[in-house]
């Protein structure tokens, strides 16, 4: 084998680590990307927090101004008091940006592990959740408290075991049988007795094996002492006709039941009142708080839509000049690098923090810009909008976009909505036009809060509603907006009165 020296040209794509920071701040959520500033000021002793300290730059933009809109400085006006020989040394001997084949290992050592809060901070007890209370908790806590034999205790803790956070009973009673021990001796009538027991429980009705038992529990409990006969009425429609009534066949309820118009239409408000889920209202729900990036309000005498970041996201940071200080220029000492490198990974975290404060100002202002319509009259005028149409405004790339709009939110007068909520896509008109989805569901929900109850509309008789607006739309593209908006079709929403 002979051995030869040969040049190649070629190109490849690689990122700084700056550059790797910014696009992980820039994706992060406004709850994380706090969790992240807390964390770099605990690991890098060069950051320290702004307290007290009034902004002096501006941080919001006029959506019909020429101008990009003001970001302000991460580094803060401390920052500039430095000397002007201190900031000519680190502009010179600090580069902004590193070589694409840098590695973080090697620019600076690795950050000690953030130290663990001490008790003098005090104790977050919001950090403290408490473990949730399922369904079957909720009824093992009742069954504690009655008295049962130890064969009905066994027999209740299956029968618990096997209820789903509905409520609903997963396993039949028979197949549930043979899992007992034999020498027990349980037979079938007293699993089935247990289990009334159990559906006697809170909440009512759970343990149900069909909706019209779990139905019928609830109606048992209940009493009405000035019309008695409604009761009577729902059992009879609950036990005999629940296939009728899912279907709305009012008619056939009527002739089978023999009951009038109006004595038919208080008997079904009697039995929608009641729960065909019992146990989902038991198991606890996690709270998901959301707090806006950006605020969008509207200035009364211009007219101005105002986009502006919300200076409560995060907190305020800069660089700690006494500890800059206290680096020396030509020392190379283990003590002096560690400091070095954690001046220059500030400078870089604080570089990051502004850049993507400028990003987000940027689309949220082009948003704002092209949905002035939706601000000012609502859903009905929301415009069509895609990630290519803001990645060409502010000269970006769609993926940045796309990064840039997820888990971010806009306060606007209309309430908080994440920044994708203002794309949508477009469907054309008669006249050559465009209309977006967003607005298209807007309009069908109005057509259908605007139906008779009697003779609700149909997926069909609502395209021709559009189409008498101008808006070509097929049947199943109306049916799947209609299902995306919760609302059931015609003959479900059918009902005996207005």
């Amino acid at each position: 084998m002979k051995l030869s020296l040969q040049l190649k040209l070629g190109q490849q794509l690689a990122m700084t680590p700056q550059l790797q920071q910014a696009i992980k701040l820039l994706q992060l959520s406004t709850l994380d990307l706090q969790q992240e500033i807390h964390q770099a000021l605990e690991s890098n002793p060069m950051l320290e927090l702004i307290e007290g300290l009034e902004d002096e730059e501006n941080t919001s933009g006029d959506v019909e101004a020429e101008r990009p809109p003001g970001v302000e400085t991460a580094e803060g006006s401390d920052s500039k008091s430095q000397d002007n020989s201190e900031d000519d040394y680190w502009q010179n001997e600090i580069p902004k940006d590193l070589e694409v084949d840098t590695n973080w290992d090697d620019v600076y050592t690795n950050s000690p592990p953030p130290s663990q809060s001490s008790e003098s901070d005090g104790v977050d007890f919001e950090s403290y959740s408490s473990a949730e209370e399922t369904l079957q908790d909720h009824l093992l806590w009742q069954l504690n408290l009655t008295p049962m034999s130890e064969s009905d205790q066994a027999i209740a803790m299956a029968i618990i075991d096997a209820i789903d956070q509905s409520g609903w009973l997963t396993v039949d009673l028979a197949s549930m049988l043979t899992d007992f021990d034999p020498e027990l001796e349980i037979e079938f009538d007293e699993v089935l007795a247990v289990l009334h027991r159990i559906q006697q429980f809170d909440p009512i009705g759970v343990g149900y094996r069909n909706l019209s038992e779990c139905l019928l529990i609830q109606l048992n409990h209940l009493v009405d002492h000035e019309h008695p006969k409604r009761i009577e009425n729902a059992k009879l429609i609950v036990r005999e006709y629940i296939e009728l009534l899912g279907h709305r066949d009012y008619v056939q309820l009527m002739r089978k039941t023999k009951l009038k118009e109006v004595e038919l239409a208080e008997t079904i408000a009697v039995i929608e009142s009641l729960d065909p889920r019992p146990g989902a209202n038991i198991a606890s729900t996690s709270t998901t708080y959301v707090v806006p990036d950006v605020i969008v309000t509207k200035n009364a005498e211009s007219g101005k839509w105002k986009v502006e970041i919300n200076p409560d996201t995060a907190p305020k940071i800069r660089i700690n000049n006494n500890y800059a200080s206290l680096v020396k220029r030509a020392d190379t000492s283990a003590d002096n690098n560690f400091l070095r490198d954690n001046l220059q990974e500030a400078r870089w975290f604080l570089k990051s923090l502004q850049s993507r404060n400028e990003t987000l100002m940027k689309v949220a202002t082009r948003i704002v810009e092209h949905q002035k319509g939706f601000l000012e009259y609502g859903d009905e005028a929301m415009k069509p909008l895609v990630l290519h149409d803001i990645a060409e405004a502010v000269s970006l790339h769609e993926s940045t976009i796309s990064r840039v709009t997820t888990q971010k939110y806009m306060h606007t007068p209309r309430g908080i909505f994440e920044l994708k909520y203002f794309f949508c896509s477009h469907v054309s008109t008669k006249g050559g036009g465009e209309c977006s989805s967003t607005a298209i569901r807007a309009i069908i929900k109005k057509l259908i809060a605007a139906e008779n109850t009697r003779k609700p509309l149909s997926d069909s008789k609502i395209t021709e509603l559009l189409e008498e607006r101008g808006i070509n739309v097929a049947r199943r593209t109306i049916a799947k907006y209609r299902e995306s908006l919760s609302i059931p079709p015609s003959n479900e929403r059918k009902r005996l009165s207005d």
